[in-house]
């Protein structure tokens, strides 16, 4: 029960995550927080690093390794999480949240394309089924009409927004394993931990690099050091940060190691049902119960991917 126990911990990281970034998005801006978050994610893991090796930065890394993860950061960090951060502030991250229960779906469609990797039915039954909990959520009948036709409940571009973010994060895990799997050819580290940060370190690099790029590129830089005036928007930063990129990320590795990776991987999905309790209890948002359903069909479509 160890391993199930830290997975359920993940889920609970994940979703205080959510929320505090959601709060700090609508203070900060997408671009802003984004840089934020992986400054305070590279001090971090390099910490860690610095523990299992020496050495602050990663080590041992040839130069397939790091033009598959620097893609997967450009994908997965830069694309993905602009955009799922910028949805929290059109749908809120309860949607968000939901909608990103795509991304294991596209990891499959774009590694069966980029690396031969087999979909069975299940996983085909998952995708319809997570899609299914997705549409029961944010459609609804049209009222004052005798017809069927349904009309979406949120903004679309929220939506497309919170779409393009699972893209992101689908497509950056699939070139991730590709890098990790360069990274394992060309390097023995002791601790089995240390391929995964390091790896997610690259990531972060190149994410915090094409951020602050944009910044610059755009003129915002006096915009950005004056966000930093905002105490509480940068403490929500912070906080998500500590909960998400860095305990989540490093618990989310100990729980596939000390359990079963699919019974681990199911309960770490379980994001869009924990937040609907704090957005209901704290934030005092309204809960239907289309949207309950919906969160745990798709998460069951989420669960039957790792069957």
């Amino acid at each position: 029960m160890r391993g199930e126990t830290i997975a359920l911990g993940v889920a609970v990281f994940w979703t205080l995550s959510a929320l505090f970034f959601e709060h700090a998005g609508k203070r900060l801006g997408s671009v802003n927080l984004n840089l934020i978050r992986l400054v305070c994610a590279f001090l971090m893991i390099g910490l860690t690093l610095l523990l299992f090796s020496g050495n602050f930065l990663p080590e041992g890394a040839d130069k397939a390794t790091w033009w598959w993860m620097s893609l997967s950061g450009l994908v997965g960090f830069v694309m993905g999480d602009y955009f799922l951060f910028a949805s929290y502030n059109l749908i809120q991250a309860r949607f968000s949240q939901l909608i990103m229960t795509l991304a294991p779906p596209f990891a499959a469609v774009f590694g069966f394309l980029l690396l031969g990797e087999k979909m069975s039915w299940m996983a085909l039954a998952g995708m319809l089924l997570t899609l299914t909990g997705i549409s029961i959520s944010i459609l609804r009948k049209q009222n004052g009409t005798n017809t069927h036709k349904l009309r979406m409940q949120l903004p679309v571009k929220g939506v497309l927004f919170a779409l393009v973010g699972a893209l992101g994060q689908g497509v950056g895990i699939v070139l991730s394993k590709q890098g990790m799997l360069a990274y394992e050819k060309v390097y023995q580290p002791a601790n089995a931990l240390y391929i995964p940060l390091a790896a997610t370190q690259m990531r972060t690099i190149t994410g915090m690099v094409l951020f602050a790029l944009i910044i610059l590129i755009k003129g915002d830089t006096k915009r950005f050091v004056g966000s930093l005036k905002d105490k509480k928007a940068v403490r929500s930063a912070v906080t998500g940060s500590v909960f998400g990129p860095y305990i989540g990320v490093t618990l989310s590795l100990m729980a596939v190691q000390h359990a079963n990776t699919a019974v681990a991987s199911t309960i770490m999905a379980t994001v869009p049902i924990l937040i609907l309790l704090p957005e209901y209890f704290f934030l005092k948002r309204r809960i239907t119960w289309e949207q309950v359903v919906g969160a745990v069909l798709s998460v069951g479509g989420v669960a039957l991917f790792f069957l």
